[in-house]
């Protein structure tokens, strides 16, 4: 395990403390600065506990545990501040202008403020703890279900179901999802030092391209992590085509093709082997990123094999 970097936050002034000044009436609220020093603390601390131990073993599911737990502490309490908007939506409607109804509404206003500000705050402390996970790791976090939005820490991170309707709609007139989709499959076992370069040169040359682009990939693990990592370090949005090998058992990798394919990408990158080829042996090409090509050339999109640099 590599030991933790230096993490320091330097933004003088931030949303949520702004969000929080106005909320003095709920009480008082720790800084932005303090709870993301509290998601590297919990982070540091873990890594450090378990480090040279028999537990070191399974650190990736206690990291992403801690992650995850302060990711779904943030849904409960955004949906519990839903519904405190439906509330007052349905006490607006109903109100008859009373003392009594007045102070009823106020405080679900108030309910509804503090369970955003409580949202935000659970977000700020999973996101640092993402970063510091990434950071002493190597490793990439990524939410299991839903989406995400992003921060300064973090791009968004989509569901590549939400974003096919948010395309449907915006062909309708209703919405636009943002700017252009790059996809990209690559095989597990490519995840040396060369991939990750040209992995990194084909997303910059893509982002120089596009510069509003989001990035669309199924997630698995190796070469897919590597480009997560790399669209958290450029704060670009990621899209998750994940793949449900329960409902779809061994096709599940090629129907998360269709998703990537549904997204209307503007261009396809591969890598259905590793550069280094002694990480290949005894493998056939990854299918999947080879079936994502030949959809994309049936499609009339672009696409784009990754090679070496002498290729």
């Amino acid at each position: 395990m590599q030991s933790s970097a230096p993490f320091t936050f330097l933004k003088s002034s931030s949303a949520f403390d702004d969000q929080t000044a106005f909320l003095g009436e709920t009480g008082n609220y720790p800084t932005e600065a303090a709870l993301l020093q509290l998601g590297h603390a919990l982070m540091t601390e873990l890594l450090d506990v378990i480090a040279d131990t028999a537990l070191e073993d399974y650190q990736t599911i206690l990291g992403e545990a801690l992650i995850g737990a302060f990711h779904s502490a943030a849904g409960r309490m955004e949906r519990e501040a839903d519904r405190a908007r439906d509330s007052m939506r349905a006490l607006s409607r109903d109100c008859d202008g009373s003392e009594a109804a007045d102070v009823e509404l106020q405080e679900v206003m108030a309910k509804a403020r503090a369970g955003d500000a409580a949202t935000r705050a659970a977000e700020l402390v999973r996101d640092a703890a993402s970063q510091c996970w990434t950071i002493s790791t190597g490793e990439v976090w990524t939410a299991w279900r839903g989406s995400r939005r992003g921060s300064f820490l973090t791009a968004a991170q989509l569901e590549a179901r939400q974003a096919i309707r948010s395309i449907r709609a915006r062909k309708a007139g209703e919405a636009d999802p943002g700017g252009p989709v790059i996809a990209f499959r690559g095989a597990p076992w490519a995840d040396t030092a060369e991939d990750a370069g040209r992995i990194f040169d084909a997303l910059n040359w893509a982002l120089g391209q596009w510069p509003d682009m989001a990035l669309a990939t199924s997630g698995a693990r190796g070469s897919e992590k590597l480009a997560i990592k790399w669209s958290q370090q450029k704060g670009v949005k990621l899209i998750l085509a994940r793949a449900d090998f329960n409902v779809h058992g061994k096709a599940a990798p090629f129907r998360a093709n269709d998703d990537l394919i549904a997204l209307e990408p503007i261009c396809c990158l591969t890598l259905a082997q590793s550069l280094d080829q002694a990480r290949n042996a005894g493998s056939r090409p990854f299918g999947p990123a080879l079936n994502l090509g030949q959809k994309a050339m049936e499609q009339g999109v672009r696409h784009l094999a990754i090679r070496a640099r002498d290729a």
